[in-house]
């Protein structure tokens, strides 16, 4: 016998496929639908959604940056100087926010197995940003450290 999705013989009695994760048969190792599985999608949407919107002030900030030296009068060399870095700095800044946002998103919804641990790190960073940050803090803090939440997530990290 050999399983449906990627092809690996399986023994007698299998219920799992070893490779890939696919249940065989009628039996589940896991509810179909637990607390973990119904906001895992929705989490990494959001935090795909959140990264992008640190995304517009990167842009704008960066855009800014490179011609802010024009608004500056030209006795003030230092601040011509310093103005145009301090924005690019700030933007940049927020580029890496925003793109770690994202890249954290787009692996809990591909349940990368890192993506966990790292959204639980950003999720306790995001609870110092209110209104919305501190929102999306403690509902990734909710759905990610029940106790639960870590076997599952392994296991469902290592069937994608």
């Amino acid at each position: 016998m050999f399983c449906d999705r990627c092809g690996t013989q399986l023994q007698p009695g299998y219920n799992l496929c070893p490779k890939c994760g696919k249940v065989i048969g009628e039996t589940l190792s896991f509810p179909a639908q637990s607390r973990l599985g119904r906001h895992l999608h929705t989490l990494g949407i959001l935090w795909i959604v959140v990264g992008a919107f640190w995304l517009i002030p990167s842009i704008v900030l960066m855009t800014l940056g490179s011609v802010v030296h024009i608004a500056i009068p030209g006795t003030e060399a230092v601040a011509r100087m310093v103005g145009p870095l301090v924005m690019f700095v700030l933007g940049a800044t927020f580029l890496v926010v925003g793109a770690g946002g994202i890249c954290v998103g787009w692996g809990l919804l591909q349940r990368q197995p890192w993506a966990r641990t790292v959204a639980i790190v950003l999720g306790i960073l995001a609870l110092f940003h209110p209104p919305f940050g501190t929102a999306l803090g403690i509902y990734t803090l909710w759905v990610l450290l029940a106790a639960e939440s870590r076997g599952e997530y392994d296991h469902l990290a290592r069937a994608a």
